[in-house]
């Protein structure tokens, strides 16, 4: 879309956690460019620093805030600090993340609850830190980076889709009581496809080859521009990119059927053909040091642009316009035979 016609974000005081790579940074970078304030959280500080700095060096008004979502009481601090750098919050994007690939009969007890701290925990902290302060002000904009897995779970990612299952129940009762309290606070899950960011490089696994996104793969700034697309818009859900579609589509129809189909293909579908490392390091735990950047290993493999991402981020204004047209041509029309 051409900057022109994008969203004006000048004065937009945005949190995003899980900001320093991956979907989170292309995010970070799209809203700073649209003219947001950007305050970015993780764990990891040297990636942190080293995004904070370039957000700056482009005129972006960027602050790095170290903390883990899994722990509430830091998520809370980082939103305090972030109000009296930045101001009051408009936006709160809770997007951090971590996986295990793993049959689960060969996962612990200790990583699905790892994976439900951060993945799922870590957006209701977020979450009640950001309510905890756009209530009172009776606006503000939460948005939940979700998944297709959110309504269709596939092996070897059980803690990741269950987490992702119990955030979209999550938002979704919370989206009944806003609307019980007529509060003026919008409230958006983005279902996501297969996204090229460092996870695949970076999560645990027992796989014996090295995990890959299942395709269609699609870039982080994808992601990023559908969700700026999006910013103040009173929107319940967005799935980004066709496969989203597919699956969740699949999922309510042909669920069954899907069943078989990943039992047959969701094993080699997740892998390459790239034996694992023995020495491979995980960020279950720990960030791992180093910059990695918004993208993964399959940017020749990843598409950029989605028509349907921007026909889903765009669906009011083409409703509009479709609804302006049939009004012009029924106006028209009983001009003719009126």
């Amino acid at each position: 879309m051409p900057r022109r016609m994008q969203q004006d974000l000048r004065g937009k005081v945005v949190v995003i956690t899980g900001a320093s790579a991956g979907v989170g940074r292309a995010i970070a970078v799209e809203l700073g460019q649209r003219g947001a304030s950007v305050a970015l959280i993780a764990r990891g500080l040297d990636r942190l620093q080293v995004l904070q700095a370039s957000l700056r060096a482009a005129g972006v008004a960027a602050l790095a805030v170290v903390a883990d979502v899994s722990d509430a009481k830091q998520v809370e601090t980082a939103a305090t600090q972030v109000e009296a750098a930045l101001g009051p919050i408009d936006v709160w994007i809770n997007n951090a993340m971590v996986t295990v690939l793993s049959p689960v009969a060969e996962m612990t007890a200790r990583e699905y609850e790892q994976v439900t701290r951060v993945t799922y925990l870590g957006v209701v902290h977020g979450t009640l830190s950001a309510l905890a302060r756009m209530k009172p002000r009776n606006a503000g904009h939460i948005i939940q980076i979700g998944s297709a897995l959110a309504y269709r779970a596939i092996p070897l990612q059980s803690a990741y889709c269950a987490a992702k299952h119990a955030i979209r129940g999550f938002t979704d009762s919370l989206r009944c009581e806003l609307l019980h309290d007529n509060a003026n606070i919008q409230l958006t899950m983005v279902q996501l496809p297969a996204v090229n960011t460092p996870q695949f490089s970076w999560c645990r696994t027992r796989l014996s080859h090295q995990p890959q996104p299942v395709p269609p793969i699609y870039q982080p700034e994808v992601v990023a521009r559908s969700v700026a697309a999006i910013v103040g818009q009173d929107r319940r859900e967005v799935w980004v990119g066709t496969s989203t579609w597919k699956t969740i589509w699949g999922s309510r129809f042909l669920s069954g059927l899907l069943d078989r189909y990943l039992a047959d293909k969701g094993y080699s579908g997740q892998q390459t053909r790239e034996p694992i490392e023995p020495d491979r390091e995980d960020n279950l735990f720990e960030p791992l040091s180093g910059d990695y950047g918004a993208h993964g290993r399959f940017d020749d493999r990843a598409t950029n642009s989605s028509p349907a991402a921007w026909l889903a981020a765009h669906r009011p204004t083409l409703s509009a316009l479709v609804m302006l047209s049939v009004t012009s041509l029924l106006l028209i029309a009983s001009s003719w035979f009126g």
